[in-house]
């Protein structure tokens, strides 16, 4: 089994709904994105996957939540932007793109010291 691990980022802001506490004014977050993939089979050239496509991927969907009030992208206008939904919303993303890799996992930091992990 390989595994390829790339990782991005975004700055953008968000509040959360029904919370009590700082985090439910709007605040801004220097997100950190890490995404981890599998398989089983290298190509022709010993790549499970070229780190270019799978970074290029991944940057594309976090361009889409980049400098962006995340309350007002469709996908959050109901779920709250919080590091578990926002780690989901990436995995999500990802799935459709990349076809034959299984996705291990995708963690979402809002901080250094803080982040959310969804393993499907």
């Amino acid at each position: 089994m390989y595994r390829v691990v790339v990782s991005g980022s975004f700055s953008s802001a968000h509040y959360l709904r029904g919370y009590k506490g700082k985090c439910e004014k709007l605040h801004g977050h220097n997100w950190k994105i890490e995404v981890e993939v599998e398989g089983e089979e290298l190509d022709k050239k010993g790549l499970l996957i070229d780190f270019k496509k799978l970074k290029k991927i991944l940057n594309n969907i976090l361009n889409e939540l980049d400098h962006r009030n995340l309350n007002e992208v469709p996908y959050f206008k109901k779920k709250n932007p919080s590091s578990e939904n926002i780690a989901f919303y990436v995995y999500k993303k990802m799935k459709e793109k990349i076809k034959g890799l299984k996705i291990v996992s995708v963690s979402c930091w809002e901080k250094e010291d803080s982040k959310a992990i969804f393993i499907p």
